[in-house]
């Protein structure tokens, strides 16, 4: 196999990412990616935000190959809702 093809073949597995959407104030969403602290990506709406970091998250990943960087897979970000009373 060619180098290129080698790198390509490690990519055709499949990767999760848990990505952070935040509401942007003038519309849109800002993506964050826990995992790859690098990335932080816009979207006009929900599936363009989402769109925007599937985008980062292969460019990251092909660039890892490239430079012979293995990427190691983070654990997955534990998102909860915490409750705060404040005092009347």
């Amino acid at each position: 196999m060619v180098g290129s093809q080698k790198r390509r073949g490690a990519m055709d597995r499949v990767h999760r990412f848990a990505v952070v959407l935040e509401p942007e104030e003038e519309g849109g969403f800002t993506v964050h990616v826990p995992s790859l602290p690098e990335i932080v990506t816009f979207g006009k709406d929900e599936d363009e935000a989402l769109a925007m970091a599937e985008d980062a998250i292969r460019l990251v990943l092909e660039d890892c190959l490239v430079a012979a960087n293995r990427y190691r897979a983070a654990p997955a970000p534990r998102v909860r809702d915490v409750t705060v009373t404040l005092a009347a």
